[in-house]
């Protein structure tokens, strides 16, 4: 099963409202998607990632193509190891990664589509028969807060996550109101985006977790040295969850050597594809850690492929993380399940299990090309002005 045709399409969706935390302020997911099609006319579909420019994932799958085309599509980890060394993509890591985890995708979508199945059964059959997700919290007054978590709970979420990091009195505020609507029994997340010094993260996380019960929180600090967290898992009761700083394959498995934390929060663009997630996820679960998949913001073809994960590793925990929630649209042609509520089912059909709207493609595809990509920081911030993130 030869691949014959590559194609690198960059998409522009918006959201239904604006993403805001210590990090990024954005109004939408801009993703490169890839369309694979082999010779004898079986298509597969994945989705890159992009961090700061899209253009670059795009140029970047298109500089891979030439070792693609022409090969197995059963042969991806040799031409994900050949692009590494033959095409010095090792020297880009992180592009490399986020780049071919969307090929990789589209080949593990079109090698499920030729056997007639899917994608959790080739690799190695699924331990749960749902996976849980979180309710993405929107900042606001506390009332709005708490009208959200009142929403929350009657849709059915048990776990909700919202960033921090920014304005300690107000998020303290917004914490109260969204432990008061959602009552004891719900877990509470915080992101903070690597925002705090290690007194600010040992002074709130004391405070909060005495009063609001937090199931874990997200980049407290710096990942880099370790220590850091190291330090705070000795004098905290808060589980501590490690996203910033599985940049690379070798950066994962420091991480996970090292035990500095609790959860750990990534996904198959952190180590490039599907197969070595898979395989870290089983490191980790061997050294003590549960694993709670990651978005940087994602359209249904990726949030299927997670899907798929999840439904098969041993350590998974409740409350991944989703951005379908937030999406105005998607590039499929059936809504997934996580959309509306937090629970998904096994996904029977084969790849992916899910069906590509091309019009939707090349609408928002379009969009894209006539507006750029939606930026991960405030309009004002590239004039100059201080960043204002919610």
């Amino acid at each position: 099963m030869k691949i014959a045709k590559l194609e690198a399409i960059p998409v522009r969706i918006p959201y239904r409202r604006i993403e805001a935390s210590s990090l990024i302020a954005r109004g939408g997911i801009t993703d490169v998607l890839v369309k694979i099609t082999t010779e004898d006319g079986i298509v597969g579909w994945g989705e890159c990632t992009r961090a700061a420019d899209a253009a670059g994932i795009e140029s970047a799958v298109k500089a891979m193509a030439p070792l693609v085309l022409g090969r197995s599509a059963w042969d991806k980890e040799r031409i994900h190891r050949d692009l590494a060394v033959t095409a010095l993509w090792a020297f880009q890591p992180m592009t490399g990664n986020f780049a071919f985890a969307g090929i990789d995708m589209a080949l593990w979508d079109a090698c499920g589509k030729a056997v007639g199945q899917p994608l959790y059964r080739l690799i190695g059959g699924a331990m749960r028969e749902e996976v849980d997700y979180f309710y993405y919290m929107e900042w606001g007054t506390p009332d709005e807060v708490a009208r959200q978590g009142r929403d929350g709970r009657e849709r059915g979420y048990t776990c909700f996550y919202i960033k921090a990091g920014v304005d300690e009195k107000r998020e303290e505020s917004m914490l109260e109101a969204l432990r008061d609507s959602i009552g004891p029994e719900c877990r509470i997340r915080i992101d903070v985006n690597q925002a705090w010094d290690v007194p600010t993260a040992l002074r709130l996380l004391k405070r909060w977790h005495e009063r609001f019960t937090l199931d874990f929180v997200e980049a407290p600090v710096r990942i880099d040295p370790v220590e850091n967290n190291l330090d705070l898992m000795k004098r905290l009761d808060v589980p501590i969850c490690v996203n910033e700083g599985l940049w690379r394959e070798a950066d994962a498995w420091r991480i996970v050597k090292s035990r500095c934390g609790h959860y750990l929060c990534f996904s198959p663009y952190w180590v490039g594809s599907i197969a070595r997630f898979h395989m870290f996820c089983h490191a980790a679960h061997q050294e003590g850690w549960l694993v709670c998949k990651h978005t940087h913001g994602e359209f249904g073809l990726a949030a299927a492929a997670g899907q798929h994960l999840m439904l098969t590793i041993p350590n998974a925990c409740l409350g991944h993380q989703q951005t379908a929630q937030m999406m105005a649209d998607d590039v499929l042609t059936e809504a997934i399940p996580i959309a509306a509520s937090p629970r998904w089912g096994h996904i029977e059909r084969p790849g992916l299990g899910v069906d590509v709207d091309e019009d939707k493609v090349a609408r928002y595809h379009a969009d894209y090309r006539a507006q750029g990509d939606f930026k991960p920081y405030p309009a004002g911030l590239a004039a100059g002005a201080a960043p204002r993130r919610v």
